[in-house]
């Protein structure tokens, strides 16, 4: 199902990016061009579309998004309008540190994200396959007659009816046995 894995690939990569370019501007990164956060939608599309060929633990999501966002800031930093300040704009240590807390918040609130989301999908996949299944099974097997018993009938068909309701199945050792 490669169209559905891509479709998520794209939410998830177009929310991240999303994500990661607000708070970079939230630690003090200026505003980018649109074309660059169309390409880095592109990229982290890429990223997680291999990704998601199989649901991954959270180790290996989070070092992903950590990638990620360490990627995600040296593109953000690099398209500044205007240019960036060395230093990382006008706040030197403390915008250094306020951009390392963004992109560390966003790496750990995507991978979470994503972990349980594709848990949620594999829940619900797993359920609807069962249910499927379990209704497929329903189907093809025949039922059994039901034996009905006859009140206007002849003697065989009650005698069967009697013996039948007669004969009980008890599980377990008999009353009267004690084991030790």
């Amino acid at each position: 199902m490669p169209v559905l894995r891509l479709l998520r690939a794209t939410v998830f990569a177009v929310v991240c990016v999303a994500v990661s370019l607000g708070m970079h501007a939230l630690a003090g990164g200026a505003a980018i061009d649109v074309a660059v956060f169309v390409g880095a939608t592109a990229l982290v599309t890429g990223g997680a579309y291999v990704l998601s060929r199989r649901q991954r633990g959270l180790g290996a999501l989070l070092a992903a998004a950590f990638v990620t966002q360490y990627g995600l800031h040296h593109l953000f930093s690099a398209a500044m309008r205007p240019p960036p300040v060395h230093g990382h704009g006008h706040g030197g240590l403390a915008v250094g540190v306020a951009m390392l807390l963004a992109h560390t918040v966003t790496a750990l609130l995507s991978a979470h994200w994503l972990e349980r989301g594709e848990t949620a999908l594999a829940t619900l996949l797993r359920l609807l396959v069962a249910a499927v299944v379990t209704l497929l099974v329903r189907v093809a097997t025949p039922s059994a007659p039901r034996l009905v018993p006859r009140r206007h009938g002849d003697g065989a068909s009650l005698f069967l009816t009697r013996l039948l309701a007669s004969a009980v199945s008890r599980r377990g050792p008999p009353a009267g046995v004690v084991v030790i």
